[in-house]
Formats: C-alpha cells, structure tokens, sequence
C-alpha cells in the first residue's frame, strides 16, 4: 500500500507525546497581561458615490410600492388573483416573500398587553385554587396507630429490625 510515516507513529509511553503541540508548550502567563490595542481599519471607509444618490434603493430604478401586507387587504374587493388579492399589472414589493399570502400569518387577535393579562390572570387562577385545595384538604382521618414494644415479635423477633416508630420519625 504505502509507507508508514514516522511521525504517525507515536510510543504510548510518554503521554505528553500524545497531545498535540500546542497543548504541550508552556507560555508564561505574562502574555495574558499585555494589552492588546485594536486599531480600526480606515481603509474601509465609504463614499457616496453618484450612483447612490441616483438610487438609493439600488434595485435599478424600480418602483417599489409601499409594503402593505397581503393579509390585510380587503379578502372581499374585486382581485384579479383572489388568492394572493393582487391585480394584473400591480408592481410587487421588493419584499414580497415577506410580504405575500403565503409568509407567516401575523397574529393580530390579542395585543402583548392583554396577552400577558390574560396569562397573569391564568396563574394566578391556577395558585389561588391550589391554595384554596391546601386551605381545605381534610386532615388525616384518624390517629397513627401504635403498639406497645413496635411489633417486635411480629416482625422478627428480638434482633429483628425495627421499624421505626412515629415519635422518632
């Protein structure tokens, strides 16, 4: 097949030869104290260039109408697409993917404030009536029973082991 390298092959026993380079080579920790001083690259700066005062939209002169959802257009107005409620000839907006039928439906039902109401209002409904459970649950309803020298004998004799008994516990 072909030759086996000699640095492949490593002996096993000197583990440090077993870890690769970097993690064997000590650094003083006085590298860790040096400030790094970061300079901005100034080569970097724009210009406005006449093309960008010509089109500032840079999509080449295109006429983009406002972004208007489609989900918000009057679903029963006369469409020449009911589906995507658009008519034949109607520029589409430059982020139309976002802004067509088929993305994302934005969820208008609730506002953020009543929605966290409305979950304020839940838990507290759920704690209120654990504490009314915890306010009413029925005590136990009769005394632990106890027996005079813990069953000993019925359990297992004299070096049996015992259970513990309520008054321990």
């Amino acid at each position: 097949m072909g030759e086996w390298h000699s640095s492949i092959v490593m002996s096993t026993s000197d583990p440090l030869q077993m870890l690769p380079r970097p993690f064997v080579v000590a650094r003083p920790l006085s590298h860790l104290l040096r400030k790094h001083r970061y300079t901005p690259a100034l080569n970097q700066v724009r210009y406005l260039t006449q093309a960008d005062i010509d089109d500032p939209g840079m999509n080449g002169g295109y006429e983009n109408p406002p972004p208007q959802k489609r989900q918000f257009r009057d679903p029963y107005a006369d469409w020449w697409d009911k589906q995507e409620r658009r008519n034949f000839g109607e520029p589409v907006h430059e982020d139309h993917d976002i802004l067509g039928m088929f993305s994302p439906y934005e969820y208008t039902h609730f506002t953020a404030r009543k929605a966290f109401f409305l979950m304020g209002c839940f838990i507290t409904s759920v704690f209120g009536l654990c504490g009314v459970v915890r306010m009413n649950y029925p005590d136990r309803p009769s005394v632990p029973r106890t027996f005079e020298g813990g069953l000993d004998r019925e359990l297992g004799g004299k070096g049996a082991l015992l259970a513990p008994s309520h008054e321990e516990a």
